[in-house]
């Protein structure tokens, strides 16, 4: 079965401006910023961006930061900023995963006001959907950076909504990882549903997100978690989204959706190892668009998120993200524009892919056509169903 989107009417945005790429761990650090640029790039040659109103990332303040972080995070995070030394490993800081380099308050402050203002023109009614693909930092819990992350731009986008008048968030997190960080400041907050699908913590940092983990004593059923084996490819991770995410998001029927989408599932990504192609993760776009129109009155928020094969999927995939968000999904045979590809060879030595597709169907068996025990994708799929479902008065069962 494949997943298919229409167009949809209604203004979309996406906020960004090139002084994003400030967040840098340096040139020998997997998240190189070169992706974004490579991605804002090539959704304009695509045409992507003819569909998005471009707005400029504005600065989140300290006020706005101190909503979900400890002060004595942020003061960390200043102090090193501004004169980087040895680290604050406690707070995360000065890890081989989060080196500490100068300005890093002012670039992780940037993407936060860069996802905030998406939250912003959502929930004001300017924009139907809106994106940041340079948010989407799910790891950074309240008190120390984690995994990339420095500050938690997601989880204090869905703070300020609730602040201003939300009466529920549904959080849909398709990164690799497990969204931790996101999951955990909400976790005794039954407003929030939150949704991660995620290479098992048994392979896989941060190690956590087991079907078992289901929320706090106050809000038991809004943490979902589906721990995939390692292999899974587009069918079977579509067949499992589909399986656990719609109906969940249909039920709780929030006031926004909210999706983080790290492509770090693809099967060329040298982080992980799922096996999704840019197919299946175009398909899952498209149903997050679909799904946000039918529960959450087509209000939509999307981040970007982790994603390390930084020129032969992170731009292709973000640029389907794009078109998704603007209402206007890209053709998947569609050819790689040659201004593009000579772009990616004269600046980074690199012979980029020629199509916007890996050649895949996309194709899945529904949950409804019947559940497999001996298979581990299906164990897993029917752990979460088991653990949640009932909570929310859904029959697990298919």
């Amino acid at each position: 079965m494949t997943t298919s989107s229409p167009s949809c009417e209604g203004r979309a945005s996406v906020v960004f401006d090139p002084s994003l790429t400030e967040y840098d761990f340096g040139p020998d650090h997997p998240m190189a910023p070169l992706r974004v640029d490579l991605t804002m790039r090539l959704a304009e040659e695509c045409g992507v961006l003819a569909g998005l109103e471009q707005v400029v990332a504005p600065m989140a303040s300290d006020d706005l930061l101190a909503t979900v972080h400890e002060p004595q995070l942020i003061e960390a995070v200043q102090r090193m900023s501004a004169k980087p030394g040895p680290g604050e490993e406690l707070r995360g800081l000065g890890t081989d995963d989060n080196p500490v380099f100068r300005g890093m308050h002012h670039a992780s402050a940037h993407i936060v006001g860069a996802s905030h203002e998406a939250f912003r023109k959502v929930w004001t009614g300017e924009s139907i959907h809106s994106a940041n693909i340079t948010g989407g930092l799910h790891h950074a819990m309240p008190d120390r950076a984690s995994g990339f992350c420095i500050y938690n731009d997601v989880a204090i986008g869905i703070r300020w909504l609730l602040d201003n008048g939300a009466e529920r968030v549904a959080y849909v997190d398709v990164d690799v990882h497990h969204g931790d960080g996101v999951e955990a400041i909400f976790y005794d907050d039954p407003r929030v549903l939150t949704i991660s699908l995620h290479e098992s913590g048994r392979f896989l940092f941060p190690g956590t997100g087991f079907a078992t983990d289901t929320g706090g004593p106050d809000a038991e059923g809004t943490a979902v978690n589906v721990a995939l084996p390692p292999g899974t490819s587009d069918p079977g991770w579509l067949r499992a989204f589909h399986a656990v995410v719609p109906p969940l998001v249909r039920e709780f029927a929030p006031d926004v959706l909210v999706t983080q989408h790290g492509c770090d599932s693809h099967a060329d990504d040298p982080l992980a190892h799922l096996m999704l192609s840019v197919d299946g993760q175009r398909a899952a776009y498209l149903a997050l668009h679909d799904l946000a129109h039918e529960a959450a009155g087509g209000r939509w928020v999307a981040t970007g998120g982790g994603g390390y094969s930084v020129i032969r999927v992170v731009p292709r995939a973000w640029t389907h993200l794009l078109a998704a968000v603007s209402g206007r999904p890209l053709d998947q045979m569609l050819a790689v524009p040659e201004a593009w590809r000579e772009y990616t060879l004269e600046r980074y030595g690199a012979d980029a892919p020629r199509r916007m597709t890996d050649g895949g169907p996309a194709d899945y068996r529904r949950w409804e056509e019947g559940y497999d025990p001996a298979a581990w994708l299906d164990r897993a799929v029917q752990e979460t169903r088991v653990a949640v479902f009932p909570l929310h008065g859904l029959d697990p069962y298919p």
